[in-house]
């Protein structure tokens, strides 16, 4: 059996008002970026900047200047802070994008590696894509659960019991670019569906219904 992998679960407070069921990018394409007014007023798309002082200035809005991305992942996951003001973190399949104010910049995700963050839920759920590290919440907040990881070939990612954040999720990193399937357990009822992790996939997985 493999070894599981590391697993970040992701015990997030954040304001109630700021925490809505649409600020999770629903389906936005992965290279999606912000759009700025170009000369003459047309609209052009602005890559985020990757360069170190750039990302640090953004990073400092939090008190995360040269932190590496899991552990800027790990911080902004577990605020207890209103984040809605910036930075506002999107995880894409190869890199993390942070926004504050009208600055947009990229963190590479560690190679070969992605963040699957996943919200199980009962009754309440909603629509998302790109795993939102400040705005995204779910329904069990505090939960404990169950959670396994299997890829196609039958090699255990994960297998291990986690407490869902405040915000309702439990994050972890998982190789790119496969194919598997993820189960939950919680109070008797299970839900289990596939999972998969390359460019075209979300990393943020709302629709494990328990039944």
């Amino acid at each position: 059996m493999t070894k599981p992998l590391p697993a970040l679960v992701v015990p997030a407070v954040m304001t109630i008002a700021a925490l809505t069921l649409s600020a999770c990018a629903a389906t936005a394409p992965r290279g999606a970026t912000t759009s700025t007014s170009a000369p003459g007023g047309s609209a052009s798309a602005a890559a985020p900047a990757t360069d170190l002082a750039s990302v640090d200035a953004v990073l400092a809005t939090a008190g995360l200047q040269g932190r590496s991305t899991e552990d800027v992942v790990a911080a902004l996951e577990a605020s207890t802070e209103d984040r809605t003001a910036g930075p506002v973190a999107s995880v894409r399949h190869d890199q993390v994008v942070l926004t504050a104010g009208d600055r947009q910049v990229a963190m590479a995700l560690p190679a070969g590696r992605t963040y699957l963050s996943i919200a199980p839920y009962e009754k309440k759920t909603h629509d998302c894509y790109n795993h939102n590290l400040a705005t995204c919440q779910g329904e069990l907040a505090g939960a404990q659960v169950h959670v396994t990881i299997t890829d196609t070939a039958g090699a255990s990612l994960v297998d291990q019991d986690v407490t869902l954040g405040a915000n309702g999720f439990a994050g972890f990193w998982l190789p790119r670019d496969i194919r598997g399937t993820v189960t939950v357990t919680y109070a008797g009822k299970t839900a289990t569906q596939d999972i998969a992790t390359g460019p075209d996939d979300p990393t943020c997985l709302t629709t494990l219904k328990l039944g």
